[in-house]
């Protein structure tokens, strides 16, 4: 029986020459399943980890997130359905990103596009503000926490 590694910190500090002799893994999470800090993880190759984060953690993409003695794990951020809306000036993408966080939604940049849930409440809510968007798939990086009322 296997021992699996408990996490108990967001990101490992660990130079490139630390790792060059270890394999790769990764662990591919949502925006929603980063903020999840306390749970049972599969990583990409099938390795498991218990995840034991602080209250309030949110992994960053990017980050060693586990080092063992033959591996390491990095944390992905996985693509997942998003509305993209296209704002036709600056005073409209505050205007959107305002009505967004004014209902504890998140909203992340992309270029010039803003990239919200796919949800019904936020379809519903960019039709009345009249602006340009589309169903797609993206990394979703919201700015700052966010939270939702569930």
């Amino acid at each position: 029986m296997s021992v699996i590694p408990i996490v108990t910190e967001s990101h490992q500090h660990v130079r490139d020459e630390e790792l060059a002799s270890l394999d790769r893994d990764r662990l591919v999470l949502s925006a929603e399943e980063r903020r999840w800090g306390r749970r049972r993880v599969k990583t990409a190759n099938g390795r498991e980890l218990a995840l034991a984060l602080p209250t309030g953690t949110a992994l960053t993409p990017g980050h060693v997130l586990y080092v063992g003695a033959d591996y390491y794990v990095v944390m992905e951020a996985a693509e997942e359905p998003v509305l993209v809306v296209t704002p036709r000036s600056r005073d409209e993408a505050i205007r959107v990103a305002f009505e967004v966080g004014n209902r504890h939604f998140s909203v992340a940049l992309d270029g010039d596009r803003l990239l919200v849930p796919d949800d019904v409440a936020m379809e519903q809510l960019l039709e009345r503000l009249g602006v340009s968007w589309k169903r797609g798939r993206a990394v979703f990086t919201p700015i700052g926490a966010g939270h939702r009322h569930g």
